[in-house]
C-alpha cells in the first residue's frame, strides 16, 4: 500500500466536516423557515347515504376510473376563482387527499349506498360498464359567492365503445370566505352532481 495513504485520507476529513457543518446549518434554517408557515387543515368530502329510489331487480357492474383534471384541479388544493381568466388557492387549506382520487372514491361510496347496481367498484374488477369523469370545474367563484362543481362523464361498455356522455353542474353558497364555509358549500355541490350521476347512470345499466 501506498505510504501516507491513511494520512491524506485524514487530511481530507476536516473540510468534509466543514462542508457537513453547513449542510447541517442550512438544513436547520430550512427547518426553521418551515415551522414559520402555519400548517394547512384537510377537509374532507361526503358521499350521499341514502336517497334514492328503489330500483327492483337490481343488475349489472360498474367500474368508476379516476376522473381526469388539468391544474390546478388535479392536485390537492382547493381552487378560489378571482377573475374570468384568474385562480389562486385557498390559503391555509387543503383537501385530504388529491382531488379526483377523493372524487373518485366518494361517487364510489355513493353508487353503492345508492343499491341501484349488482357491484360498483374500482378498476380491477370485473365489470359490465365503466365510468369516466372529468372535472372540469370544482372552485369557489368569489365574484357570486358560489361553490361551482362540474363533472362531465362517459358511459362505457365492455368494448370500450362510449355509450352516452352528458355534463353535470351544481352550485352552492358560501356565504363566508373561510375554510369550513368554503368546503361545506363544494361538499354540497358535489352531493348534487354526484346524485345526478348516479340517477342518469343506473338506468343505463
Amino acid at each position: 500500500m501506498e505510504p501516507g495513504f491513511f494520512a491524506r485520507f485524514c487530511r481530507a476529513r476536516p473540510p468534509f466536516a466543514r462542508h457537513l457543518r453547513l449542510v447541517l446549518a442550512a438544513s436547520a434554517v430550512w427547518a426553521l423557515a418551515a415551522c414559520s408557515t402555519p400548517p394547512r387543515l384537510n377537509y374532507d368530502l361526503s358521499a350521499i347515504d341514502g336517497g334514492f329510489a328503489a330500483r327492483a331487480g337490481r343488475r349489472g357492474q360498474l367500474v368508476i376510473l379516476e376522473p381526469t383534471a388539468i391544474l390546478p384541479i388535479a392536485s390537492n388544493r382547493i381552487v378560489v376563482r378571482t377573475g374570468a381568466d384568474v385562480v389562486a388557492y385557498l390559503t391555509g387549506a387543503q383537501w385530504a387527499d388529491q382531488l379526483p382520487v377523493l372524487v373518485q372514491t366518494r361517487l364510489i361510496e355513493t353508487f353503492q349506498n345508492a343499491r341501484l347496481l349488482r357491484a360498483v367498484g374500482r378498476p380491477g374488477m370485473l365489470a359490465d360498464y365503466s365510468l369516466r369523469t372529468d372535472i372540469r370545474r370544482f372552485e369557489l367563484d368569489v365574484a357570486g359567492n358560489q361553490a361551482v362543481v362540474e363533472i362531465s362523464a362517459q358511459l362505457v361498455g365492455s368494448s370500450g365503445r362510449i355509450l352516452a356522455g352528458k355534463v353535470f353542474s351544481a352550485s352552492a353558497p358560501a356565504e363566508r370566505d373561510d375554510g369550513p364555509t368554503i368546503t361545506r358549500a363544494l361538499d354540497a355541490a358535489l352531493a348534487d352532481v354526484m346524485r345526478q350521476i348516479v340517477a342518469w347512470t343506473a338506468p343505463q345499466i
